[in-house]
């Protein structure tokens, strides 16, 4: 090993971790609950294709999936000086407007700055170069997200019209039990972003890279770099996924869960990794088949359609996984 690291350290890496899946998360959300914002404010949407509230929705976009990264790169390292990476993730605000969006992003910056000035100099203190520079380049973007947000704290968010007519018959199939299993799809998405995430980092470890055929050899790769390309693949459709089902969540008065269901889970060996997989793909599968059947039940066409597409994606995911398992 090329620097002699403690247990502390590993656990100061891991806060980052932490921190860095829960603004993902929060970020991602604002961003798919800035749908229904859009909609709410007619005002100033009726007079223009693209708006402030459409910008800020792509830049919450952009600054959670950097985040993502961030996450991945950290875990990666930690993985290389050998330790664990966690998947665990600090709880995400989401909050109701433009300015509370940026004044809760200001708050969650502000605290990531400080915990990686801490990382930065115990990183130069235990002589881990290569951390230092990580962070440090994590550290100037992580300033630039702040600046970002700052600029919308001030804000004047246009106060929402309560409804002038009584609630739609066609809504009223949006109860309270029918939102609760939606959102244990979302609960279900954050759990294999998280999850693949760690494996992507943990598969393509060094040791986990080392060629041990001629065949291995020549082509450049082992069967841990191929699953951890495919990880990286399925993790894409995940937050795809996330997207398109806590948008709609919002869209018919619902609130998004932020936490995963159930809790991410590793695994010690490749084989592991894509049995646990392959077995979260199989529960997803079963969950969004009752969503559907939920859905058709109550005339909710859009809900249904959303799920049929994505189950498609899962169970090709599910298959995939099926032929490194059998």
């Amino acid at each position: 090993m090329a620097v002699k690291t403690t247990p502390e350290y590993i656990v100061l890496l891991n806060q980052a971790v932490e921190r860095e899946f829960g603004v993902a998360v929060q970020y991602f959300l604002q961003h798919a609950k800035m749908e229904k914002i859009i909609k709410k404010q007619i005002p100033e949407n009726i007079l223009f294709d693209k708006t402030t509230y459409d910008a800020v929705g792509k830049m919450l976009h952009e600054i959670s999936i950097q985040e993502m990264k961030h996450a991945a790169s950290i875990m990666e390292r930690i993985y290389y000086l050998g330790g664990e990476a966690t998947t665990k993730g600090d709880k995400p605000v989401i909050g109701n407007t433009i300015s509370e969006f940026a004044k809760l992003g200001v708050v969650a910056e502000e605290e990531a700055l400080n915990l990686y000035r801490k990382i930065i100099g115990k990183a130069a203190e235990m002589g881990d170069w290569e951390t230092r520079e990580m962070f440090e380049k994590i550290f100037g973007e992580e300033e630039e997200h702040l600046f970002k947000f700052q600029e919308y704290t001030a804000f004047q968010d246009e106060k929402e019209e309560p409804d002038k007519v009584p609630l739609s018959e066609w809504r009223k199939i949006f109860t309270s039990d029918y939102l609760e299993l939606l959102n244990k799809a979302v609960a279900a998405e954050i759990c294999g972003i998280i999850q693949y995430t760690n494996q992507h980092e943990k598969a393509a470890l060094l040791e986990l890279r080392m060629k041990k055929t001629p065949l291995e050899t020549v082509q450049g790769t082992n069967s841990q770099g191929v699953v951890s390309k495919l990880l990286k693949d399925v993790f894409m459709q995940e937050m795809q996924h996330l997207e398109k089902i806590s948008e709609r969540i919002y869209l018919i008065d619902g609130e998004a869960v932020t936490k995963p269901n159930p809790l991410p889970v590793v695994g010690k060996t490749t084989l592991e990794i894509l049995s646990l997989d392959h077995q979260l793909e199989a529960d997803t599968i079963a969950l969004y088949r009752q969503i559907i059947a939920e859905a058709m039940k109550r005339g909710d066409t859009t809900t249904r359609r959303i799920f049929e597409d994505i189950v498609l994606q899962e169970e090709d995911h599910y298959w995939t996984f099926d032929d490194y398992v059998r």
